[in-house]
């Protein structure tokens, strides 16, 4: 099975714009008062900036859908909260049929999945009326399911504490209350109130979410690295799965190739959980700094052989076969290399075109043997 080094690469390019196309569409209603911080909340938790002066296409009366294309994300922004009980009253029944209309449809992409309750920790106090619609709404919308978590957004000091206790003690039917400062906040010349936050609302949204809407949630968000990285981890360890079966025959080691579909399914789903806009180039560089060339054409057979020649004892295995384990390792090291790009790539420490230089494709091929020496 002989491959083409640019076929290779067109077809884990078209496999991570297929897994990205295919994640479900994550919808989530945001309700609370003009002021709250519900903007700058949306903007610094997901990877697009979502929310601008004047966007979004009113879909109700108090409600706003704010979404971009190609990006597998919706919100529900509601308006006018701070109105009066009569607006609020009319903002839940709004609501309520959306969610009716989503469920009905039996379509994940349509359906609501989550509602934050946003209320500012600066505020004087959490109003009666404010418990008052989160009780209405839990109690109406129980049958569909819809969890709903309190954002105590601008939350700092003393103050946003005590107000989460106060709003669990009230026994509201709510996931969690979860304290957040989407953005650093200046005190005065000489302090600054770190944000903090985001990455929880993450995690919390992760356990009440849908097992189908996590890869969606884990693409979109920006916020919670340790989470994308496990997501990624459950990706490898499949793909060494499928690797090992392929191998139990074993295969004979002329025909290893049959690998690299595997191998492409993989990196196209730590691609979609990073979320990162792979360039055909980028990907280039990074498979050919794995398999130790640049050229435009490989043979797929050799591509398993560069790969083995990095493993130390597995060299001579030109006339005999590959095990299961041996092709399980090769698997793992690959998916876990492949984390350790994206993880520096999504902390800043290096630039697809940093990846370009011969020191970056040298980071990434030294990665690689790292993990193998790991996995031996």
């Amino acid at each position: 099975m002989d491959i083409n080094l640019n076929d290779l690469i067109e077809g884990c390019m078209q496999t991570i714009d297929k897994k990205m196309k295919n994640l479900n569409k994550l919808n989530i209603v945001v309700v609370g008062k003009t002021g709250v911080g519900k903007s700058t909340l949306i903007n610094n938790i997901f990877r697009e900036r979502l929310v601008e002066t004047g966007t979004g296409a009113p879909v109700t009366a108090h409600m706003v859908k704010i979404t971009k294309e190609d990006f597998p994300l919706t919100i529900y922004d509601t308006r006018g909260f701070e109105l009066g009980q009569d607006s609020q009253r009319e903002i839940r029944n709004e609501l309520l049929e959306k969610i009716k209309e989503g469920s009905s449809s039996g379509d994940i992409n349509k359906a609501i999945h989550c509602v934050w309750y946003c209320v500012s920790a600066t505020s004087s106090r959490f109003e009666p009326q404010e418990m008052e619609w989160i009780k209405a709404f839990t109690e109406e919308s129980s049958i569909y399911h819809i969890p709903v978590i309190v954002v105590l957004t601008q939350a700092y000091g003393k103050k946003a504490q005590e107000m989460k206790k106060y709003i669990e003690s009230l026994n509201m039917h709510v996931i969690q209350v979860v304290p957040v400062l989407a953005e650093d906040m200046e005190i005065n010349d000489e302090y600054c109130v770190k944000a903090y936050g985001l990455d929880t609302l993450i995690e919390i949204m992760q356990e009440a979410l849908p097992n189908e809407m996590v890869d969606t949630l884990m693409s979109v968000q920006q916020v919670n690295l340790k989470l994308k990285q496990k997501r990624a981890q459950a990706a490898v360890a499949a793909g060494a799965v499928a690797a090992a079966a392929a191998g139990a025959a074993p295969i004979p080691f002329a025909d290893a190739a049959v690998l690299v579909p595997t191998e492409i399914t993989m990196l196209a789903s730590i691609t979609a959980i990073f979320g990162f806009d792979i360039s055909k180039a980028v990907l280039t560089t990074l498979i050919s700094s794995i398999v130790g060339t640049s050229g435009a054409t490989f043979a797929g057979k050799a591509i398993v052989s560069n790969l083995f020649k990095l493993i130390p004892g597995l060299g001579t295995l030109a006339g005999g076969a590959i095990s299961a384990a041996t092709a399980s390792t090769m698997t793992i090291a690959l998916g876990e290399a492949y984390i350790g790009v994206m993880t520096a790539m999504f902390k800043g420490e290096i630039t697809p075109k940093d990846l370009e230089t011969k020191q970056g494709k040298q980071k990434i091929t030294d990665m690689f043997k790292k993990e193998l020496k790991q996995k031996r």
